[in-house]
């Protein structure tokens, strides 16, 4: 998965608002305030609250 880093840089957490950190494993993006995963699918990012998976990992660009 490799985003856009201008959307990266434009997209936050839909819950807190904070910043994203792009994992690769597994693959979506990290909010390590909420610790959400909102998983990438097909090179999309669901940004949806609902499904957001539990996440506790360190992040890695």
């Amino acid at each position: 998965m490799s985003l856009d880093p201008f959307l990266l840089s434009v997209l936050v957490c839909p819950k807190c608002k904070g910043d994203l950190s792009q994992v690769q494993n597994p693959e979506g993006l990290a909010c390590n305030t909420c610790h959400l995963l909102y998983p990438v699918k097909e090179d999309i990012p669901v940004m949806l609250i609902e499904e957001a998976l539990p996440y506790s990992g360190m992040p890695s660009a």
